[in-house]
């Protein structure tokens, strides 16, 4: 096999150079981070869940007509994907308090939001991702108002599309963060999601017990990480074709 060459690399996925002008491959890596990298750990088995369920997702959305960067999955780690222009710009959409909302505001963990709530996060893990408003991202050009405008409209399709999803399979959306970029194609510029969706980047909670099934175990030594990503997996029905892989440990599977 000829040595791919590595575009980037960050704390849980690697992009390479693709096939074709205007692709890359997205691979998933095992290792789990916290903190912004401060915590960390590899677990085996973690990226092949990921990349499973992200896939899944993706696809869904591309045939809503959401678009994103997602193309088809390679193999159990890797995903052909459009490449775009990141955006520098996190956004997390909050359906029920939890987390660092809970730290900023004094709100009890588990409080029904009385509307689902976006927040934006400039993409610096030097400066620990700081929050920003819509003034920061316009002054600074990070975004233009129209992109911002797409950025919010898709944040918001998909949570709806992400909250009817997963409560029929008995989970709760808590919240998310999604990342967008630009894609060109020719003289043409649209807005698309990228990233990934899967439990590393949603809080996830079992409706009946609150169990959580997202990176929240990790941060927060529970323990049991890919035990409650391979339940996400196989409630969403895609645990097929993982599953002897996560036995034996990761592998790739062409």
């Amino acid at each position: 096999m000829n040595r791919r060459r590595k575009i980037y690399e960050g704390k849980a996925k690697v992009l390479y150079e693709g096939p074709e002008p205007g692709t890359l491959i997205q691979h998933f890596k095992d290792d789990a981070t916290a903190g912004n990298g401060a915590k960390h750990e590899v677990i085996d088995g973690k990226g092949v869940l990921n990349n499973r369920i992200s896939e899944f997702v993706f696809s869904k959305l591309n045939t809503l007509g959401i678009p994103t960067h997602f193309v088809r999955r390679i193999n159990m780690r890797e995903q052909l994907i459009r490449e775009v222009e990141i955006i520098p710009i996190e956004v997390v959409v909050r359906n029920v308090a939890a987390g660092s909302l809970c730290k900023r505001l004094g709100l009890e963990s588990g409080t029904q939001l009385p509307r689902s709530i976006i927040e934006f996060y400039y993409k610096d893990d030097a400066l620990n991702d700081p929050m920003v408003s819509e003034e920061h991202i316009t002054a600074f050009g990070w975004a233009t108002p129209q992109e911002l405008d797409d950025i919010m409209a898709l944040a918001v399709r998909v949570n709806d599309f992400l909250t009817g999803l997963f409560m029929g399979v008995g989970i709760q959306l808590v919240d998310f963060k999604i990342e967008c970029g630009r894609l060109f194609e020719g003289d043409m510029m649209r807005i698309v999601l990228a990233d990934e969706i899967s439990p590393d980047n949603c809080r996830l909670w079992d409706v009946k017990t609150r169990n959580k099934l997202d990176k929240d175990r990790f941060r927060e030594d529970l323990g049991g990480l890919v035990d409650a990503y391979r339940e996400v997996a196989q409630r969403l029905g895609i645990l097929v074709e993982a599953e002897n892989a996560l036995t034996t440990g990761p592998r790739l599977v062409q």
